[in-house]
């Protein structure tokens, strides 16, 4: 049974817990996000691609999250995940997918994923969020702790992360795996509640000894600093590690990749959110050709051409055009399962 196999290789390749593969491939997995090599009855090669949307400049796109990239170490080095990554690309423009993103599971892997098109554009800012340090109060909020499904909570946070213009968003089932990760990692998801509406949440666990706040919204600042005072309260800690999308004041920490799936529909949602940027590019992309071609991007409009038009254009490769345009966007994630 393929699910079988894929978990084996997936036990052979990756340090995780026999909790998390068990929960990973009982809510995750399913044959129609896996893509796998074989050779003879054995997989070698497999990935998963899972679905996000993702907002995008007022608008929302879907995106091709690949998880769990692992080829058998005695058929490394024979380019069999570049293979497969390019089934996935394939997979990805048939299924609608403008974008794709991953986190490497090692630094090295950066530079291995930029080799078929991926940028480094989604970063995150760590600090730490010291209790002593704050002094609020507010005798009318109530904190609420819990790691089971609460429709309110995660109404809350849904509506939260739309706020944000270019944020990988997650659905309710998607939430429910969170969850179910935070009960294996005794982390929990933690609201201020005043009266019966929530007005700051985050969703905190540890690791390597700290505690961490992995997503943290809230109504106002005074809010978040009150949930977060309240949480280090509660866990008897003096402070807390909060990740956060990046800061301009803060130094920015490399965390996701994303790769063009779709260059005409990326651009032309671009084009439409930038109506100013008047571009004319010559793009390159070694994977897809349906990418290749030329771009121009004019009063909020993306025209496309196979042949030359006249004028200068700017040769970028597809990792190229994703640094260029995505990057000053400032695009997160969060709560990805890495």
């Amino acid at each position: 049974m393929m699910r079988e196999k894929v978990k084996d290789l997936w036990k052979l390749c990756f340090g995780d817990s026999e909790e998390f593969t068990d929960m990973y491939f009982r809510l995750r997995y399913n044959n129609d996000v896996n893509i796998a090599i074989q050779s003879g009855e054995e997989v070698i090669a497999a990935l998963q691609v899972l679905p996000y949307p993702m907002t995008f400049g007022g608008q929302e796109i879907q995106t091709g999250y690949v998880s769990g990239a692992c080829t058998h170490p005695d058929y490394r080095n024979r380019g069999v995940m570049r293979e497969l990554l390019s089934q996935a690309f394939a997979r990805m423009q048939r299924n609608g997918m403008a974008l794709s993103t991953l986190i490497p599971a090692e630094p090295w892997l950066f530079g291995y994923y930029a080799s078929v098109g991926y940028a480094p554009v989604f970063r995150y800012t760590a600090t730490t969020f010291t209790a002593q340090a704050t002094a609020v109060s507010d005798e009318t909020a109530v904190l609420k702790s819990g790691n089971d499904y609460q429709e309110e909570a995660y109404r809350y946070l849904d509506r939260k992360l739309r706020e944000r213009p270019y944020c990988i968003q997650h659905t309710e089932t998607d939430y429910r795996v969170i969850l179910s990760d935070l009960q294996l990692g005794k982390g929990a998801v933690y609201t201020l509640n005043q009266g019966n509406k929530i007005t700051a949440l985050a969703v905190v666990y540890p690791a390597n000894g700290s505690w961490y706040a992995g997503e943290t919204v809230a109504e106002t600042p005074l809010m978040r600093t009150l949930l977060l005072q309240r949480i280090c309260n509660r866990l008897g800690v003096p402070s807390i590690r909060v990740l956060t999308p990046p800061d301009p004041c803060q130094e920015a920490q490399a965390l996701g990749m994303a790769r063009i799936i779709n260059a005409r529909a990326i651009l032309q949602q671009y084009a439409a959110a930038h109506p100013q940027e008047e571009i004319s590019i010559a793009l390159t992309d070694r994977q897809i050709s349906a990418n290749n071609g030329y771009y121009y991007l004019n009063n909020g409009k993306c025209m496309s051409s196979a042949k030359r038009l006249p004028g200068s254009h700017l040769a970028l490769t597809v990792g190229e055009l994703a640094e260029k345009i995505l990057s000053p966007l400032q695009p997160y994630m969060s709560l990805m399962l890495n």
